[in-house]
């Protein structure tokens, strides 16, 4: 199971937003790609990077933050937020993302997102993105009426490398990971599914770890390295047993 530490983008600095909302953020640094090299001196092969300004925008924000990380992190870096089109797609990818996360437009635009996916095979990532069972999108700024497994199983098909799944109401507030609901989703589709959201410690990572069989294969975690709660080394140890 892949340990993504991750990277959240806001003007140019690294923050925490807790449950999505711009208005709480905590920062935690103004060098996004000294943060990716302390990942990576940590063992971190995978990186989670987040333009939260890009989210709301609908376009990239955080461009040099970006940039700077894709340049300083030697592994593979996963990328979301406001890319919703095939030039925006393709510029990073040409810049050297592994892959690429779409939220919003996987839910207004599914046919675009499945050319996406076969265009760039095991490079899109679907954000499934939960607020009480429902497809929230545009940063969590709205919720929609599609429920999370109808929205998964539009892409079963499609090639997409794996879904990402959040539960909002545990984002950034060291809650616990939703393991339950994580693992159910998984189940549902024939899609990996990567968790998202509360992760507080070492017991979500082992948790989930348990059943990687099941179809999950990693998890994201961010305010609880921050804070010291978790260990990355040690996580990515156990992910990895």
């Amino acid at each position: 199971m892949i340990v993504f530490p991750a990277i959240d983008l806001k003007g140019g600095e690294v923050v925490r937003l807790a449950e999505g909302d711009m208005a709480r953020a905590t920062v935690y640094g103004d060098n996004p790609a000294a943060q990716a090299l302390l990942f990576a001196e940590a063992g971190a092969q995978h990186l989670h990077v987040v333009d939260l300004d890009g989210s709301f925008a609908g376009r990239t924000e955080n461009r040099e933050a970006v940039e700077a990380i894709i340049e300083a992190f030697p592994g593979y870096v996963q990328l979301g937020g406001g890319i919703r089109d095939a030039a925006a797609v393709e510029g990073w990818f040409n810049l050297g993302v592994a892959r690429v996360v779409m939220g919003s437009a996987a839910l207004k635009n599914p046919e675009f997102v499945k050319d996406m996916a076969r265009e760039w095979e095991g490079g899109i990532v679907v954000a499934v993105d939960a607020k009480d069972g429902m497809v929230a999108t545009e940063g969590w700024a709205e919720v929609s009426d599609v429920p999370v497994e109808d929205m998964a199983r539009r892409f079963e098909d499609a090639g997409v490398a794996s879904l990402l799944f959040t539960d909002i109401g545990r984002d950034g507030l060291l809650k616990g990971c939703n393991v339950q609901a994580t693992v159910e989703l998984a189940r549902s589709v024939d899609i990996p599914v990567i968790a998202s959201g509360g992760v507080k410690g070492l017991d979500d990572i082992h948790m989930l770890a348990l059943q990687a069989d099941q179809g999950i294969e990693g998890v994201i975690t961010g305010r609880a390295l921050y804070e010291g709660r978790l260990d990355l080394a040690t996580a990515i140890a156990l992910a990895n047993r």
